[in-house]
């Protein structure tokens, strides 16, 4: 480029195989697919300032969510500020809150870099406000996101027909997504557009070289062991894991079920994989299937609720599990999950609740003296033991830095505590405040009086959860005595409704096997069956025991981590970072910012996470003045560790297979080829011309008008790939309109469900029915999934004694719509491209739509020919209810006469001027027939 000899543009690509993709992608397009925690936003910030810095360009960058726009922007205007260079314009965002048509075209002509949704360079594109050929490139993040039927793809499709010259470079960091399917990285490239893929793992030559060649980071390993209740609860739980799964496996013989273990049951993906394979047999599959792929997802967050809730917090959610999974109003307790009845599931709820007290009582107990001793129940409050190794590292590093206080580098002497979410943030936060604080009682018992502890916050959560539980309690008992009535009520019903004469006693129940009663006496006043330690006696005397000491009433729990700002100006001051301790989440590529702001000399990962410690690799090879040291804590033997170990087997197996596909990949070329003049002509001969038809050909491809709110589906995309071209308009009625007649509101089914809910289908329909000769509905299936109404049919609706639903179901709401709307044709489609196929079917023989007649359409009533008016339609339906009246005479009326009251009150001669003599006549003795002369009054 002639600019770069004058002003050099300054990047910060420290490392060689940076440096590579870098100037791969400057010299071709191609697709960069780079390992987790390489660096793939920085290689895209300094590529886009490689090209801002020259100026006078327009790229558009696609795909990018709101936290990347903020980091890319920053990133750039950093770039901007240390290159010196003058035309740079750092990143614009677009999206509809922020620009109007006009302030969008403004910017356009503008030029610059533009960070812009989807559905906004869609319509821009095909609306012409933004001409393709005036791009200079475009820049697709999430490439792994760009199938076939997707907005970019189409985005994509248009840029290249339309531009030839413009570059296109596309960026992931998830291979897992290309390796899905029948040869899905050829089938990706050609959704891109491009023919060069770059591979980029972790094992790759030059990324090995640039992250192990220099001096490393020094990674401290620890495998904490878990406790034997969390190991307990843990084998438990995956007990149940592998029966569902067995059970899943029994119930559906015909599926693809290699895939189906314990270990990728781990995967966070799992229960979508399962369904994706169970959609398209839904509606076959039993209750129970779907019960059970239900609790796979549940079991999963059990799983992962066990390694990051404290124990107190764990138990609470088993006790909301435990009441969501009580049957409801009306049912038996057969319909609960199978997995509840294992021992496994006992073991599970009885060893959480011995990690917060222990002390059970037996029923017998409790039956033989209500007011047993409350002594019984003592606090045990088990802790993490990740929280005594995490107060290890820290007293580690103190001593570190006491005898080592001037080290000879430049990062702070900060600690940097990574951990997965932001209720393990508060929760270490917490614990690390007030480890060392001690309440009075337990400064008697034999710990050291210098042991870190979490006594003190676990004592403040149990009398928190104990408060809640009480509530929750009363909750829970008023619910079920709700249940309970419900049963009755209904068993009674079955019971009167089955005999003719005489009332049952009201004791009179189904007999069982045995003899006795179905009693519910294991059941305690709230539904739960495990009742010991639940009773408000035990909890009484908990809370006595748990009462607030004198220093734990002085710290209350809203000040924790409470700094008051009052007199700011005398204490204000910034933080010292050589001992700051900052706990953060992981958050992606974001990570990598949060090391270079803190430059922290010590991190601790709290959770293991491979992206991590690739960030750590990049940074510490980046900057070769800093020292790191890193202590990567996970439980050993747990889910935590398996699913960090398949997570890296995945990605590696992944890159795998990508290599080995690429190897032998078919290229596909010229796959944006024109096609010649004259087969483009042939292509548009319509020679359907049976029943009286005529040959037609044209040039002009046909046209669908579209509105703006449709492209979030992937129809319009699929249109434009049968050669139409697509008109985006904000639409008052319909969604398509094919033809000047033909007028089409596309729902599917979820929509249609919630459309009937609120009504607004019927107005729709009614607005369409006004308009246009051939209004239509076109109810559209999801291709992966089953084609039928079944699975959303309203089975549930309450019945009435007499066994008739008193709520009509979809099916029944689809024939009473045709009944209010003789003219309106349902279309049934089982996917978008079927849909595709069929507009292309009702677009034969018709004559091409006005845009902007189909927007005017329900905003002017003057519109349009006469019989397509915008009149009241309970009006018309009045009159064509007169003897006589006819089509053309409804539209005369509804033209010449004002309303119905008028009509009424005219003279005869005027009526017969108006629709003729015949007609006249009977419409005019019609309204002036006197009612009461015909009724003959009943004599007394």
């Amino acid at each position: 480029m002639p600019g770069d000899a004058q002003a050099p543009v300054k990047l910060s690509l420290p490392l060689e195989f940076q440096q590579n993709i870098f100037k791969e992608l400057r010299e071709e397009d191609e697709l960069v697919l780079l390992a987790r925690g390489l660096g793939l936003l920085r290689i895209v910030t300094n590529l886009l300032h490689s090209y801002d810095a020259v100026g006078n360009n327009l790229i558009l960058l696609v795909g990018a969510d709101e936290r990347e726009n903020v980091w890319i922007g920053e990133a750039l205007a950093e770039h901007a500020a240390v290159s010196q260079a003058p035309k740079c314009r750092g990143l614009s965002l677009v999206n509809t809150d922020l620009m109007s048509v006009g302030t969008r075209e403004k910017m356009y002509a503008q030029g610059g870099i533009f960070s812009i949704t989807s559905r906004i360079l869609i319509v821009d594109f095909l609306s012409g406000l933004l001409n393709p050929e005036t791009v200079t490139g475009l820049v697709v993040l999430h490439a792994e996101k760009v199938v076939a039927t997707s907005l970019e793809a189409f985005i994509l499709r248009i840029y290249r027909q339309k531009n030839k010259a413009g570059f296109l470079k596309a960026f992931s960091d998830t291979p897992e997504p290309f390796t899905m399917g029948y040869s899905p990285l050829t089938n990706m490239m050609k959704n891109l557009f491009l023919q060069k893929p770059a591979l980029y793992p972790r094992f790759h030559v030059s990324v090995a070289n640039s992250l192990e060649g220099r001096k490393k980071a020094e990674v401290i390993e620890l495998e904490v062991p878990m406790t034997d209740a969390m190991q307990d609860i843990q084998n438990a739980v995956l007990e149940c894991v592998e029966a569902s799964i067995s059970e899943l496996k029994k119930a559906n013989p015909g599926l693809e079920v290699e895939d189906w273990t314990l270990d990728s049951a781990l995967h966070k993906n799992f229960d979508q994989i399962i369904r994706r394979q169970l959609d398209p047999v839904w509606h076959r599959t039993t209750f129970k299937t779907r019960q059970v792929v239900r609790d796979l997802s549940l079991l999963r967050t059990i799983l992962h609720a066990l390694l990051t809730y404290d124990a107190v917090n764990f138990n609470k959610y088993l006790d909301t599990v435990l009441a969501a999974s009580q049957p409801p109003p009306g049912s038996t307790k057969q319909n609960q999950s199978p997995w509840l009845f294992l021992d496994a599931a006992d073991t599970i709820f009885s060893t959480a609740k011995r990690r917060v007290y222990t002390g059970k009582v037996t029923n017998a107990e409790l039956a033989g003296d209500a007011n047993i001793a409350p002594e019984a129940l003592e606090p045990v409050l088990e802790e993490f033991p990740k929280w005594v190794q995490l107060a290890e590292i820290l007293q580690e590093i103190e001593q570190d830095a006491y005898f080592n206080p001037t080290p000879q580098d430049s990062s702070n002497g900060s600690i940097l505590i990574m951990c997965g979410d932001h209720g393990t943030c508060s929760q270490l936060r917490e614990y690390l405040q007030t480890m060392y604080v001690r309440s009075e009682e337990s400064t008697n018992e034999d710990e050291e009086e210098g042991e870190p502890s979490g006594r003190f916050m676990m004592r403040r959560k149990l009398r928190n959860y104990l408060s809640w539980k009480r509530d929750f309690s009363k909750v829970s008992s008023t619910l079920f005595q709700e249940n309970q009535k419900a049963i009755n009520g209904s068993t009674d019903q079955k019971v009167q409704s089955g005999k003719t004469s005489g009332k049952p006693p009201p004791n009179k129940r189904r007999r069982v096997r045995g003899g006795g009663n179905t009693a519910t006496s294991t059941r305690n006043d709230f539904g739960a069956v495990r009742t010991s330690g639940d009773k408000d006696a035990h909890i009484a005397s908990l809370m006595a025991e748990l009462q607030p000491t004198e220093l734990e009433a002085a710290q209350k729990p809203g000040e924790v981590g409470y700094d008051p700002l009052d007199n700011m100006e005398d204490y204000y001051e910034l933080f010292s970072m050589d001992s700051t301790i900052i706990i953060h989440p992981y958050s992606g590529d974001l990570d990598e910012h949060i090391l270079e702001e803190t430059k922290p000399r010590y991190v601790i990962m709290y959770e293991p996470d491979a992206a991590f410690i690739r960030r750590i690799e990049v940074y510490r090879s980046s900057h070769t003045d800093r020292t790191v040291k890193v202590f990567f804590m996970y439980y050993g033997g747990s889910v935590e560790e398996q699913r960090y170990l398949s997570a890296v087997r995945r990605e590696k197996d992944a890159f795998t297979r990508l290599i080995k596909e690429r190897a032998n990949m078919a290229l596909t070329l010229n796959a944006n080829a024109n096609l010649a003049p004259e087969e483009s002509f042939l292509r548009t001969i319509n020679t359907r011309i049976a029943g009286g038809g005529r040959l037609t050909a044209t040039t002009e491809p046909p046209r669908v008008v579209v509105d703006v709110r449709e492209f979030r589906s992937s129809l319009p995309s699929l249109l434009h790939g049968r050669s139409m071209v697509i008109v985006p308009c904000m639409l008052t009625v319909g969604d398509y309109v094919l033809s000047p007649q033909i007028c089409i509101e596309r729902k599917s089914v979820r929509d249609l469900i919630g459309s009937f809910a609120n009504g607004r289908l019927y107005n729709q329909v009614e607005s369409m029915t006004e308009h246009y000769k051939h209004p239509m509905l076109l109810i559209e299936f999801d291709a992966n999934k089953s084609f039928t109404l079944e699975p959303f049919a309203d089975f549930s609706s309450a019945s009435n004694t007499s066994g008739l639903a008193a709520t009509p179901d979809l099916q029944g709401k689809l024939v009473m719509l045709t009944l209010a709307f003789p003219r309106l044709r349902i279309i049934w489609s089982s996917s978008p491209y079927q849909t595709a196929e069929i507009f292309a079917e009702l677009k034969k023989q018709q004559d091409e739509p006005d845009p902007l007649k189909a927007v005017s359409l329900g905003l002017d009533p003057s519109m349009g020919g006469d019989e397509m008016r915008s009149f009241n339609q309970t009006t018309q339906d009045m009159l064509r209810t007169l003897p006589g009246v006819n089509e053309s005479i409804v539209t005369t009326l509804m033209l010449q006469v004002e309303n119905i009251e008028e009509l009424a009150n005219m003279l005869e001669r005027e009526i017969c001027w108006l629709i003729g003599t015949n007609v006249g006549r009977r419409v005019y003795r019609f309204f002036n027939r006197s009612v009461y002369e015909d009724v003959q009054l009943p004599t007394f």
